[in-house]
């Protein structure tokens, strides 16, 4: 039988819900909000001290701007991340590309987040170009493991994503269906890097704790509902 996690559980009741706020169950589970759904507090831009431009908060949801030309890039929370549960919900623009990349090493080594994090796509899988793989398309592991169904909602709604990695199990839900499970830093693991872009990719998925990135892929997307607990 398959054990969803709490949220998931409560998927349909997201939008009756207060948005980025905790519940008292969920204060009691642990979970912490990284959007207070007023300002950019927790996050700042790869390998800056604060949050460019670009990323702003309209409405209750972290914005990504892509009308700003200057001030882009990858916002990542401030704290790392090692043993966690990420819940957030996304809406992405027709034809949009994104990315939540997870267990970034911030480092001037590396100039941007996917050099060290792996990625759990965001896409709008009927227009975006990047739609041609299937392990390119919205949940899947990023060029590694395409997801095991296709459940995202069409461009302009809102989509619920969990990402759960404990002891190197890495599991990812879409709108409450399971799409990727896998293990992290195994022998098959290391089979898939190989068959990757990544080959090559000296640091890319080999660090056990980091920040948690929301991609500038230059599309316009929504998040709100950020959450995580550490497990």
């Amino acid at each position: 039988m398959l054990i969803l996690p709490a949220l998931l559980l409560a998927g349909s009741s997201l939008m009756a819900q207060t948005n980025n706020a905790l519940t008292a169950k969920e204060k009691k589970d642990g979970w912490q909000l990284l959007f207070d759904g007023t300002t950019t507090k927790g996050w700042h831009s790869y390998l800056k001290t604060e949050a460019t431009p670009a990323w702003t908060v309209k409405d209750g949801t972290l914005q990504l701007d892509a009308a700003v030309k200057e001030g882009r890039g990858d916002i990542v929370t401030d704290k790392e991340y090692e043993n966690f549960e990420l819940s957030i919900d996304w809406n992405i623009s027709e034809e949009g590309n994104s990315g939540i990349i997870f267990l970034v090493h911030e480092d001037k080594a590396y100039d941007a987040t996917y050099l060290t994090g792996p990625e759990h796509q965001l896409l709008d899988d009927k227009k975006a170009e990047d739609n041609k793989q299937a392990n390119h398309l919205a949940a899947s592991l990023y060029d590694m493991i395409a997801p095991a169904k296709e459940v995202e909602k069409p461009a302009g709604e809102w989509n619920h994503t969990v990402i759960k990695l404990k002891n190197g199990e890495l599991t990812f839900w879409l709108n409450g269906v399971q799409t990727v499970k896998t293990h992290m830093w195994d022998d098959n693991w290391n089979a898939m890097v190989a068959k990757s872009k990544f080959k090559g990719w000296k640091g890319f998925g080999t660090f056990h704790k980091g920040h948690i990135a929301l991609q500038d892929h230059g599309h316009h997307i929504e998040f709100r509902n950020i959450k995580v607990r550490e497990l």
